[in-house]
């Protein structure tokens, strides 16, 4: 079960650092020709991304206790703004349907995790 709860808060952070990415205007441009991220939606993506990180750190330190969950919160991190920054330089379409997918993915999991008390 500690696997899938890993995976669970590993794509929550991968669609967290998506979101972040597609705030800032030249990773928005990859993917439409528009120059600047219209404000309300830079906001939006803002605010979906931090929620996404709290959440997945939430999940960690539920799953382990607060020193190991939050270490592992940290590799899971940099990790995924690793895989973010990949997809986003060599294949950005096919990195933002990833976090499509791993968003509702992460957010079931998460609340499974919480439902069952792991």
């Amino acid at each position: 079960m500690t696997f899938i709860a890993t995976l669970m808060a590993a794509l929550l952070c991968y669609a967290a650092m998506s979101s972040l990415s597609l705030a800032m205007d030249r990773h928005y441009e990859q993917l439409t020709s528009q120059r600047e991220v219209p404000a309300a939606r830079r906001r939006v993506f803002r605010i979906a991304g931090w929620t996404l990180l709290v959440l997945s750190a939430a999940a960690c330190i539920r799953i382990w206790d607060i020193g190991i969950g939050l270490t592992v919160w940290f590799a899971l991190l940099m990790t995924a703004a690793l895989a973010v920054a990949c997809g986003m330089t060599y294949v950005p379409r096919v990195a933002v349907a990833i976090s499509v997918a791993a968003m509702p993915l992460g957010l079931l999991g998460f609340g499974t995790v919480w439902a069952l008390g792991l």
